[in-house]
């Protein structure tokens, strides 16, 4: 990357251990990166794991600028949820930016006899154990929205885990289990037409998707938030000119107005931080998430 700022050529390899959705992010922000730093990006897609072999694999990389890590909220639930794992976040890793979120919505079959998540809420204080919640998996963000809405609320719901999100949103759908928590972009049209009831989205402001759907604060659980959000990491060592050059290409990208409609049509939000601000962001999303995994109990297998 250093030969790369005084305008050599090589591949920057961006190892992907984020959620899917970022398939759809990356013509916005990577063939953009490609253009202001007059490189090429290979994109190589490592997701398993619960992401542990492809985040390890950029923390053993030279630290040159050359393997970048797109990881998510993920990585820092892991850290409380993945002991074992061979690396830690903020000790193998410089963070370089923050990319953008997506809100969550929490969605009800319609027979669940509820219309708000306040009568949710008074639904499950008096039937605790009785109403139950579908995820992608243990330690996925679907399951730690879940298990944030139970310790926020005071709620005794049941977590039924999947193994990936479309068996788990085909479940709901069918009645088979009461509700989750699912992308606003998936969920948005089966609310639309009645297939299930969007109760309340999970950012601090209202989706650009669902703008009729109150946020979990307005509906009653005041702070809430349990957003997707991407970020890009780099191996410790990475030399700091190289950090800021990045960090500075990648806000100046996603800050873009053109950038900015074309997320909202997807639910996303662009974020911007400086490298020091997006670590502070990190560390305070391990100590969140650290908290509910503690709570919940949730495990994984390792």
């Amino acid at each position: 990357m250093s030969r790369a700022l005084a305008g050599l050529t090589l591949s920057l390899l961006i190892v992907l251990v984020c959620v899917p959705s970022f398939a759809q992010d990356y013509p916005v922000l990577g063939q953009r990166l490609e253009v202001a730093l007059g490189q090429a990006f290979v994109v190589d897609d490592k997701p398993g794991a619960g992401s542990v072999i492809g985040t390890d694999a950029v923390a053993k990389s030279a630290p040159d600028g050359y393997t970048l890590l797109m990881m998510s909220n993920t990585q820092t639930v892991n850290e409380s949820l993945m002991r074992n794992k061979p690396y830690a976040l903020m000790r193998d890793f410089v963070p370089v930016a923050p990319v953008n979120y997506s809100d969550l919505v929490l969605v009800v079959h319609p027979s669940v006899p509820v219309s708000s998540l306040g009568e949710l809420i008074a639904l499950a204080k008096s039937k605790p154990g009785k109403l139950n919640y579908a995820s992608s998996g243990p330690g996925t963000p679907y399951h730690m929205a879940g298990e944030l809405f139970k310790a926020m609320a005071g709620v005794d719901i049941v977590h039924v885990p999947y193994k990936g999100s479309s068996q788990a949103r085909t479940d709901v759908l069918g009645g088979q289990v009461d509700m989750m928590f699912d992308a606003v972009t998936t969920m948005a049209d089966f609310a639309k037409t009645g297939k299930v009831k969007a109760l309340a989205t999970t950012g601090k402001t209202r989706s650009s998707v669902l703008p009729n759907v109150p946020t979990m604060s307005e509906a009653g659980v005041a702070g809430y938030e349990a957003v997707i959000w991407l970020g890009i990491m780099a191996p410790k060592g990475t030399p700091p000119e190289i950090v800021a050059r990045l960090n500075a290409e990648i806000a100046r990208i996603v800050g873009k107005p053109d950038v900015r409609d074309e997320w909202a049509k997807q639910g996303a939000v662009a974020m911007t931080m400086n490298p020091d601000e997006f670590g502070r962001y990190l560390n305070d999303d391990i100590i969140k998430w650290e908290r509910i995994v503690k709570i919940s109990g949730a495990k994984v297998d390792q």
